[in-house]
């Protein structure tokens, strides 16, 4: 029933995402690796300067990264899905905008180097971090998600 309810919200409440990803996930499953894990659908896609994302149910990841970054941002994508599934169409606004600009902005990513910011310090990432550990009950396992996940703060007692 739990599964029922997740994919029955999923495509209503946060159909426009889930519509969009699911295209993404058409075009790119046949070229692609791609795996379940959990609720949601991952492709991996190998492109230079691309990490993750995650549109509703569907996740993209690069695989050209070491195994620790992506058991972490299996977990950190999934917490996205999550949110996804609660905020609905404002998912677009409350999540998928800020971290577009939050990662994208070249200001930004300047920023966080020279001042040591995580990029987990931004509200919707750190929370990312927190209910995918939570929903999918694994633990992060890389110095960064465990040191710095948690809105740039240690995320040890935070782990599933």
């Amino acid at each position: 029933m739990k599964k029922f309810l997740f994919y029955l919200i999923q495509f209503t409440w946060a159909l426009p995402q889930n519509l969009v990803g699911g295209v993404a996930y058409l075009i790119l499953s046949r070229k692609y690796k791609h795996e379940r894990f959990h609720r949601s659908f991952i492709t991996y896609i190998s492109k230079k300067n691309f990490g993750g994302v995650s549109i509703g149910i569907f996740i993209f990841i690069n695989p050209d990264k070491n195994e620790k970054w992506l058991h972490d941002t299996r977990i950190h994508e999934y917490g996205h899905t999550i949110q996804s599934l609660v905020l609905g169409p404002l998912f677009v606004f409350v999540v998928a905008l800020p971290s577009v600009i939050w990662c994208g902005s070249k200001r930004l990513n300047k920023y966080r180097k020279e001042n040591d910011v995580s990029y987990y310090w931004l509200y919707c990432e750190g929370w990312a971090n927190l209910w995918g550990a939570r929903f999918s009950k694994e633990n992060f396992i890389s110095d960064e998600m465990r040191n710095r996940g948690h809105f740039g703060k240690p995320l040890k007692k935070y782990i599933a």
